[in-house]
């Protein structure tokens, strides 16, 4: 084959590997995509605008003046004798205008307002919710991809001793159990897979949920997962929890409720009706001017129950409020306790189980083939290194979990060195 056309087809080979890889890396979700695509697509955030709507409209309908009635009234008609038919007729068109006082409009402007506001900051708190769950999410398949993969290299593992047996098997120098010994391990690391790969789909399902991605086709997710950093102190996380918009809408809700308080004890002053109209007399075709003013007598009903209730719901908010700040307080503990142990774990794991675990598992393998060391000994070896990593990937899961759930509660990245976003 002539040298151009060679290098014309290895250019078209390199260029359809580079497409496949690219469109392979494409098919990768990171961090960043998925919490946008959790912002974009998300129904609980939909949700969270429409009550910020609901409480607009709320607060529109709040301002809105009392409507004017038009009245029509006719007397000494339809009788009998000189009232007989509409001789005697009287007739009055008037209009009504009902007027509010002391300040009863205002409150109920202020009570839509601070219901506004107490809507925009809980859809703040959703925010956060959904950026924690999506990251929690992401984090989970993450994790479950590399146990799958340790699972893969410990089966590789085991399967490159099938060779060595069956020469030292031919050699009589092991029994033929050792063979079925090696695929019974084998076969157990295998299923052990199976059973993870299970998690993975469902944890690949639950985050394509979150991202408004289709349950057809389930992410798989790419990110560097092996990092970790030293945390701040857990009083710096305590204070930044009194930051979060499940607190701060609590301001809202109390400013809203003390309205209500005000519009309760506004209510039983009376208001003015003030009525104009005209009057026509048919009997004499007279016309003449009818003025009105009209005001409720507040004698039996004062409002009292509406007021002692607007009084407690006054009075429960700040425990209400202390009550969602301890259990917030109580999430972040569990967190925080949670990524201080797991990084505990991840420093010894590294330093002395994994290291030792992969040392030994050499050095039998090597003594393996001179014959010093048992096939169960190897076996053993090697499930001592899978486990360390396992656990090691179980506490780097777990650790990222825990600066998810942190970092959704103090309402800013923490300030833990993550790399799983790159």
């Amino acid at each position: 084959m002539p040298f151009p056309a060679m290098a014309a087809r290895a250019a078209c080979a390199a260029a359809l590997l580079a497409l496949f890889v690219h469109g392979a890396a494409a098919q990768s979700l990171t961090l960043r995509e998925a919490l946008s695509r959790a912002l974009a697509a998300n129904p609980r955030l939909s949700s969270a605008d429409r009550d910020v709507g609901i409480a607009s409209g709320q607060r529109l309908q709040a301002g809105a003046l009392l409507n004017p009635e038009l009245s029509y009234e006719q007397d000494n008609s339809l009788g009998s004798g000189p009232y007989r038919g509409t001789r005697s007729a009287e007739t009055t068109l008037q209009i009504s205008q009902a007027f509010e006082w002391f300040g009863k409009r205002d409150a109920r402007i202020a009570a839509g307002q601070a219901g506004v506001r107490a809507a925009e900051i809980q859809r703040q708190a959703v925010r956060l919710e959904v950026l924690s769950e999506t990251a929690v999410a992401f984090v989970t398949v993450l994790a479950t991809q590399r146990r799958i993969q340790i699972l893969d290299d410990q089966v590789a593992a085991l399967d490159r001793l099938t060779p060595l047996l069956r020469r030292r098997v031919e050699a009589g120098a092991s029994s033929p159990a050792e063979t079925g010994r090696a695929e019974v391990a084998s076969a157990l690391v295998r299923a052990d897979r199976e059973r993870v790969k299970a998690t993975l789909a469902s944890a690949r399902r639950e985050l394509a949920v979150l991202t408004g991605d289709s349950l057809a086709k389930l992410p798989s997710v790419t990110g560097r997962f092996d990092s970790t950093g030293q945390p701040p102190s857990f009083q710096t996380v305590i204070a930044a929890i009194d930051a979060n918009p499940q607190l701060v809408r609590w301001t809202a809700i109390y400013a809203q409720r003390n309205a209500e308080l005000l519009l309760a004890r506004l209510k039983p002053y009376p208001d003015v009706r003030v009525s104009a109209g005209w009057r026509h007399f048919n009997d004499t075709q007279d016309d003449a001017v009818r003025l009105s003013v009209s005001v409720p007598i507040p004698v039996f009903d004062q409002n009292q129950g509406n007021i002692l209730s607007a009084q407690e719901s006054v009075a429960k908010t700040e425990a209400e409020r202390k009550a969602n700040r301890n259990a917030l307080l109580v999430i972040a503990g569990r967190a925080y306790d949670s990524l201080q142990g797991s990084l505990r774990e991840v420093a010894v794991l590294r330093e002395i189980a994994i290291p030792k675990a992969q040392e030994a598992a050499d050095e039998i393998a090597q003594g393996y083939s001179a014959g010093r060391f048992s096939l169960l000994e190897v076996l053993d070896a090697q499930a001592s290194v899978a486990q360390a990593r396992l656990r090691e990937q179980e506490a780097l899961q777990n650790i990222h979990v825990a600066v998810a759930t942190i970092e959704g509660l103090v309402g800013r990245p923490f300030t833990l060195a993550r790399e799983i976003a790159r």
